[in-house]
């Protein structure tokens, strides 16, 4: 594999499982060109019945080969069944060197580790969180994973760089005709923003549901005309899992001061007054404070948002019935609160990675965010952040929408200075996911540090009473409490690289040297 520097240091591959990678060149450096891909034309003939009785009538009608990729989404997160029920009756016809194109995998997704091991999937072109990303980590996979943001993989697929033989989309809801919708049925789980793309492009298209109804149902994430086949099944996945039921607000002091100074820091600068203020946070416990903080904040100042993009919970869907924001824009729900405002609230909207994060449209809303609030396991001097490796070097998260996130007019991290005994504020990451030149300020327990690049930040927050330090400060601070952390030990083999939101190779993950 032949590797060069790209524009951070970092060295990626000019070429990533016989297709030719670009290396990360900065923001608004690479200028792509062509036209959006197009799936086969079908013929309408033969979609009189799409309605088929079982999993296995519908493997013996599509074109199924060896080596084929194959997608999921991941709506159903920790409940889903579908990805392991149709990957082992893949495996059970014999094939082999299966590509697996998810938008994420979770826990639940172990028993795909057996079917990586005996060679009945190749490798992984997606989030690898939790087992999947170790067996990874440890060189696992026949060939080299690429992880992308949820923006991303849109565009992957998009400009035809993530071809997909075949998807699988798990409905909550669908009609005899295809069309279908999460809001709905046993298994709701909210938006089905992820799979669009799927249903878009790929070559075939096969809607798996728990929850058949006669034509049509509405509304409609993915539609009918997209679909070649519908399969009923008993059930799509755990609700218990598929939701959280309730999501917990942080309650530790260092996690609550966190969350409290990240707020003041969005009210000090003032985009509270501002007409067009818009915020995003994620559904963690700290992320979850961070929205109670701000609230007081806008209910002080009879301030209204004109959205939040969600990830919906029900804090947020608190705010929306309160009347502290105008819209939710929906990406996923996170608990059953968001499920429920999303079927029923006209003002809670779904969306998807092409309205919301795609970077080759003539724009996304992601620019559009006023304050995002982000995590990550590991930040540098360069304020570059690492949300995929841990400090010892294990693949254990996917992306999700954080590179995407990060284009807000002020990308926030929100992190302790340090985990146990390792520092998060290093000298350098370990893994590079977003560039420093995306993120604007580091919020700690241990103070604040604005990246230089952002001398209007500075300007506005000048008369503020934060404890603002330099990032250099953070860095001694955190070492001082932990010592110098040792640096993971690697083998030269690129084991998964890591794609930026243009399609560029930003960094590269490689194997772990285990002995």
């Amino acid at each position: 594999m032949n590797l060069v520097k790209n524009s951070l240091g970092r060295e990626v591959p000019t070429e990533v499982n016989g297709q030719k990678a670009i290396p990360y060149k900065g923001i608004g450096k690479h200028q792509p060109f062509g036209k959006k891909i197009g799936p086969p034309i079908p013929s309408g003939a033969n979609y009189s019945t799409k309605v088929l009785n079982n999993i296995d009538q519908m493997l013996d009608r599509i074109h199924l080969f060896n080596g084929m990729t194959i997608s999921f989404h991941h709506h159903l997160r920790d409940g889903d069944y579908l990805v392991n029920l149709i990957v082992d009756k893949l495996a059970q016809r014999g094939l082999k060197d299966l590509v697996l194109a998810p938008s994420a995998l979770f826990p639940v997704h172990e028993p795909l580790v057996n079917h990586i091991k005996n060679g009945t999937v190749s490798h992984v072109l997606g989030s690898m969180n939790g087992p999947i990303g170790k067996l990874c980590s440890a060189g696992g996979m026949k060939k080299t994973a690429v992880l992308r943001s949820h923006g991303g993989r849109y565009r992957a697929i998009q400009d035809g760089d993530l071809h997909i033989d075949a998807a699988f989309i798990a409905a909550p809801t669908a009609d005899v005709h295809g069309n279908a919708n999460g809001v709905l049925g046993p298994s709701a789980c909210g938006p089905l923003g992820f799979a669009l793309a799927d249903s878009l492009y790929a070559d075939q298209v096969i809607v798996v549901t728990d929850n058949l109804v006669s034509f049509p149902t509405f509304p409609w994430s993915i539609e009918g005309g997209n679909v070649d086949w519908v399969v009923s099944i008993d059930k799509l996945g755990d609700p218990e899992k598929i939701v959280s039921g309730t999501t917990k607000v942080a309650t530790e002091p260092d996690r609550l001061k966190i969350a409290s100074l990240a707020a003041q820091l969005v009210r000090d600068a003032g985009l509270i007054d501002e007409p067009e203020f818009s915020f995003q946070a994620g559904a963690g416990g700290m992320s979850l404070a961070f929205i109670q903080y701000i609230a007081d904040y806008m209910r002080e100042k009879k301030a209204i948002a004109d959205f939040a993009r969600g990830g919906s919970t029900k804090i947020l869907v608190d705010m929306l019935n309160e009347g502290l924001v105008k819209y939710i824009l929906d990406g996923q729900s996170f608990d059953l609160a968001g499920v429920e405002s999303l079927r029923d609230n006209p003002r809670h909207i779904e969306t998807n990675p092409f309205v919301s994060y795609n970077y080759h449209t003539k724009g996304c809303f992601a620019p559009k965010v006023k304050a995002s609030v982000l995590g990550g396991t590991e930040i540098d001097l360069d304020f570059n952040v690492n949300v995929n490796t841990h400090s010892d070097g294990w693949l254990l998260h996917g992306i999700g929408g954080f590179q995407d996130a990060a284009d807000a007019f002020m990308t926030i991290i929100t992190v302790p200075l340090y985990r146990k005994s390792n520092p998060i504020v290093v000298d350098r990451v370990h893994t590079i996911t977003a560039p420093g030149e995306t993120i604007d300020v580091i919020v700690t327990d241990h103070g604040i540090a604005i990246n230089p690049r952002r001398d209007d930040l500075l300007d506005r927050l000048k008369h503020s009473n934060l404890p603002f330090v330099s990032i250099e400060e953070l860095h001694e601070k955190a070492i001082t409490a932990t010592g110098k952390p040792e640096k993971p030990k690697t083998k030269d083999n690129v084991i998964a690289v890591i794609e930026w939101r243009d399609g560029t190779i930003i960094d590269s993950v490689k194997e772990l040297n285990l002995s």
